[in-house]
This record gives structure tokens, sequence and C-alpha cells, in this order.
């Protein structure tokens, strides 16, 4: 029962923490400060109040609308609520109620914003990658399974690896395949995960990204010249190695 209400517990941390990051996906990108103002509605600018911010219940209680005005608010606001709470509840139970739990809890927090920005913008802000590095660099002695010296070589090779397949791309097609936002996230994800971390994200990446990019153009949604938000599947591919990426590598091993 005392897992069960921990569990309890970190699901509304999520919800609370998840509002919060909806702002800084919306706002961050605008060059907006996300403490204030109060949040409003885009369509009529009345300031939500207090009982119409309640995270997901507000959303269920007004049916999707704005209070006032009556327009349609995003269902985005509580799907992001709603993953934010799974995030914390699967960072407790994978590595319990213990520092390492919160700084997973952050890193995903970090992933999640930064797949929610590149969706929307094409965008990967160096506000949240470049101070990413460093928190992953200050986090480790709280990072399981990873060392210092690890960190540091998990930033070059995140930062290396796309540098040389973005030369690579320009060399061969005369253009640019992805951003230095592409490099600095792979970096960043090698501060927290190290470079074995690193390999098991750009794989999973890679990967995630071909088979999406595959079964768009198959559908005639996508064209050949057409970019995907690289940062997106970067993010999953970080999550699940920091989840599993150990793992991955020995069934990995196994197989060769």
């Amino acid at each position: 029962m005392s897992r069960l209400l921990l569990d309890i517990y970190a699901a509304v941390l999520g919800l609370i923490a998840g509002s919060y990051l909806n702002v800084v996906i919306f706002r961050l990108p605008r060059g907006r400060s996300t403490v204030l103002p109060r949040s409003r509605c885009p369509y009529c600018g009345g300031a939500i109040r207090a009982r119409d911010n309640l995270p997901l219940v507000s959303y269920l209680l007004l049916r999707g609308r704005c209070r006032r005005c009556r327009a349609p608010i995003s269902a985005r606001y509580p799907a992001i609520e709603a993953v934010t709470a799974t995030l914390f509840v699967v960072c407790l139970e994978r590595f319990g109620a213990t520092p390492q739990a919160l700084v997973a809890l952050a890193f995903s927090c970090l992933l999640l914003v930064l797949a929610m920005i590149d969706l929307d913008h094409f965008l990967l802000p160096d506000r949240l990658t470049l101070p990413g590095i460093v928190a992953g660099l200050a986090l480790q002695p709280w990072l399981p399974g990873t060392s210092f010296q690890d960190a540091v070589v998990g930033v070059l090779v995140g930062a290396g690896l796309l540098v040389l397949l973005i030369n690579f791309w320009y060399w061969v097609r005369g253009e640019e395949g992805m951003g230095m936002g592409d490099v600095n996230m792979l970096a960043m994800v090698g501060a927290f995960l190290g470079w074995q971390g690193v390999l098991v994200t750009f794989a999973l990446a890679t990967v995630a990204g071909a088979l999406v990019g595959l079964s768009l153009l198959a559908a005639g949604r996508l064209e050949m010249r057409s970019k995907l938000p690289f940062g997106l599947f970067l993010a999953l591919g970080a999550f699940a190695a920091l989840l599993a990426g150990d793992r991955l590598v020995v069934a990995y091993s196994r197989l060769l």
C-alpha cells in the first residue's frame, strides 16, 4: 500500500510539473517569461483563474473549453500533464525513492520539453541544452551506472558523432541535414548518460526516425526533402537508454 501511495503522490506531482512544462513549451521559444504574466486564454485574452488551472481536472470539468469565451482548449495540454505524471511514476518505479530518481525526473522533463519544442518549431534552444550539459556533468554522483569520466567522453562523443554526420551529409547532398541544436542535445544526453547512453540513444533515434519517415512517405504525408524533428526521436531514445540502456547493450552484445 505504501508503494501505491508513493506512486499516487508522484503522479500528482507530475501533473503539477506538467502544467508548468506546458508553459515552458509554449513561451520559451517565443522569448517570453515562463513565470509572468499569468496564463491567459489565447482567444479572448482572459486570465485563467486558479480553479480553472488545475492540471487535468480543470480540462475535464470545463469539457475542454474556456470558461469565458467557450473557445476550445488544445487537448495537448492535459496530454503533456498526463505524460509528465507517467514519467514521474515510471522513474519512481525504476529507481525507487532515491536521489537517482530525482535526477532521472529532471532529465526526463528536459527531454519532454525539448521534444515538444522541436516538434512545434524545429528548434532545440541553447537555453535548455547548454545548461543541461552542465547539469548532467554536475549531477553525475547521483546518476546510476555512469561516472564523471564517462559523462565527459559522452559529451564529446555525442557532439562529435552528429558533427561528423552533418559534415558527411553536406558533402554528399550539399545541404544541412540537421542543426547544431541536435548536436547540443546529444551532447547533453552524453552528460547525463555517458558515452554508452549516447550510442544507445543515437541508434534508437535513428531507427525510430527512419521508420516514421518511411511510413509518412508511404502515406504521402511527407516528401523526400521534408525534415523531421530529430530532437523528438533523440528524446525517445534517451528515455529508453535511461531506463534500460545497460540491458539493451547486453542484449545487443549477445546477438553479436
